[in-house]
């Protein structure tokens, strides 16, 4: 589910929905960082409590995409091309991306009203993204039958990093962490209603790109705790990586 072999090709045709949204990021990014008028840009879409409060509540959407440092940015984009593609597949178009809006927009709302007028300015895809691990939360816990051991135990893993850099850190915004993440848990029940498990869907292909063959695996008769080994470190570089990003 989580592991990516695709070409750009292929990956932009199986899952259309996430390679807009990272476009959009880093445009946004691209935008708001070295083009004129940037300053325009995120004094107008950042989330700003004061200015929802006066009727400005595109900035509960708005937020979502915008990000301003590179390690934010990439970060979050890594997250959602890692995290996002099994539940596009599953979801179909449609509810992948309303429910990753939905979520996104309860984490603001909920930084509106329980972070008050005074509370800072914020903006990222964060809120979203755990609205993603909420809906992976509720499948571990109540729809095994669409998510295997394995695969639990890596979004397991990284929810609860995830969790502790939320109050490790202090440049995150805790309320939109835990409130996308218990929206996409609330939400995921509906969502799932008919969702079919993730190798149960078929997948473009490049007919040019070369794939990954487990049996490539059996036939050097490599023992399955090594390529989980090899997985496990895998991810936990590429999570200290973000980390480190995110801190700079």
């Amino acid at each position: 589910m989580f592991i990516r072999n695709e070409s750009f090709y292929s990956f932009r045709r199986n899952y259309p929905i996430i390679t807009v949204i990272v476009a959009i990021h880093l445009l946004l990014f691209v935008w708001m960082n070295f083009l004129p008028f940037g300053y325009l840009v995120r004094n107008i879409g950042i989330g700003f409590n004061p200015a929802v409060a006066q009727g400005e509540y595109w900035r509960l959407i708005t937020p979502i995409f915008m990000h301003i440092g590179l390690g934010h940015v990439l970060f979050n984009s890594f997250s959602l091309v890692l995290f996002g593609p099994a539940l596009e597949k599953m979801l179909g178009k449609v509810k992948f991306i309303t429910i990753y809006l939905l979520t996104g927009i309860i984490a603001n709302i909920a930084t509106f009203y329980l972070g008050g007028l005074s509370y800072p300015p914020h903006l990222g895809a964060s809120g979203a993204i755990f609205g993603l691990f909420g809906v992976y939360l509720y499948m571990v816990l109540n729809r095994k039958d669409l998510i295997d051991q394995a695969n639990s135990q890596i979004v397991m893993t990284i929810l609860i990093i995830g969790l502790v850099m939320t109050f490790v850190n202090s440049n995150i915004n805790i309320l939109a962490h835990l409130f996308g993440l218990i929206g996409g848990a609330a939400l995921a029940p509906i969502f799932l209603a008919k969702a079919r498990p993730f190798y149960a869907y078929t997948h473009v292909h490049d007919p040019e790109e070369v794939t990954f063959n487990p049996n490539r695996w059996r036939r050097r008769r490599m023992n399955s705790k090594l390529v989980q080994k090899v997985i496990w470190i895998g991810f936990g570089v590429l999570v200290a990586l973000g980390i480190i990003m995110r801190l700079f």
